[in-house]
């Protein structure tokens, strides 16, 4: 901060100059001060990647904004046994919700909420995947702005592909968004389903594989399938690809691009909403959990949480009107 004086009737001065000291007050004989005559940044965005409830107050130079929010993620199940069991189902992805224009005050408080991902099935014969957790944005008087469910668990002990975990879905009030992928059922004597994908701004995340089925890949900027799981392994991951939350480039997720094989990494789907179908394997955010393979003891995979962006600026709006991160011009915060 600049160094100066200020005499009475609005003098400024700068430079050395013998006084050292301030002085309180409202207009002291000498002060410091500084030159911030910079406008006021008018648009940003809010990032919540933090599981659970946030806190967050309106900033002074938003009077509206559009917010994204995705459900976490549905765990894969466990397998029936720790040898030739059934193998566990895959969990389901997180839907994606939109709500664009919402009109605000600065200083309005909002809880965030930002879903977890499903926990695995615990071990061989534990039946207890988990769904996904939901992710919503709710004003201090008990409105929800806009919500999505978060995807199915995982079956356990079901020798059929037809039986699915259902995707999480975008919920009302909503602009736009789409279904997280389904996870496919287990099999006798074979590799656990792959999870499904997240949910995209305009369609649903792919679906989980199935023994020789393969996965698909999203839609509408969701996340791609996951990949089947064939070999004993002790550690399985998230199969179904996420999805980002800087709007819909028109590109959606890639599915795994192999299946039935013990590489967990290329059992992955991809992540929709990026520059290419091809580009990130992590499942960020809401792609459901691998179920355990049929000879594996150990948990199922875990779903990849949820996530939550609210942004603001004039005329910005999901799915694709200057929602990319460069049009926050630096103004972004993550929670």
């Amino acid at each position: 901060m600049p160094q100066g004086w200020r005499f009475n009737g609005g003098v400024i001065g700068g430079g050395p100059h013998p006084w050292t000291a301030t002085e309180g007050g409202v207009w002291g004989v000498k002060e410091n001060y500084s030159n911030r005559n910079t406008p006021p940044v008018l648009v940003g965005s809010a990032i919540f990647t933090t599981t659970g409830n946030t806190v967050w107050t309106v900033p002074s130079t938003a009077t509206s904004v559009s917010i994204v929010v995705i459900g976490g993620g549905g765990g894969g199940g466990a397998s029936t046994s720790s040898s030739n069991g059934v193998s566990g189902g895959g969990g389901a992805g997180g839907g994606l919700s939109y709500k664009n224009s919402i009109s605000v005050t600065s200083g309005d408080v909002l809880t965030v909420t930002v879903g977890a991902g499903g926990s695995g099935g615990s071990s061989a014969g534990q039946n207890n995947s988990a769904a996904g957790g939901e992710s919503k944005v709710v004003t201090s008087g008990g409105t929800t702005l806009v919500r999505a469910t978060g995807g199915g668990a995982g079956s356990y002990n079901q020798n059929t592909q037809y039986l699915r975990a259902s995707g999480g879905t975008p919920q009302s009030p909503s602009d736009g968004g789409g279904n997280g992928g389904y996870g496919r059922g287990g099999r006798s004597g074979n590799g656990g389903s792959g999870g499904g994908g997240a949910g995209g701004y305009s369609g649903a995340g792919g679906g989980g594989s199935y023994w020789n089925v393969n996965p698909t890949a999203g839609a509408g900027g969701g996340g791609g399938g996951g990949g089947a799981v064939n070999g004993f392994t002790g550690t399985v991951t998230t199969g179904g690809g996420g999805t980002r939350l800087f709007g819909s480039t028109g590109v959606s997720g890639a599915a795994a691009q192999y299946n039935n094989t013990s590489n967990q990494t290329t059992t992955n789907g991809y992540d929709g909403s990026l520059a290419t179908t091809t580009t990130a394997r992590t499942g960020l955010y809401g792609g459901g959990g691998t179920g355990a393979e049929d000879d594996s003891g150990g948990a199922g995979g875990a779903g990849s949480q949820g996530a939550v962006r609210i942004m603001w600026g004039s005329g910005r709006s999901f799915p694709s009107t200057d929602a990319d991160e460069a049009s926050d011009q630096g103004n972004t915060t993550i929670y």
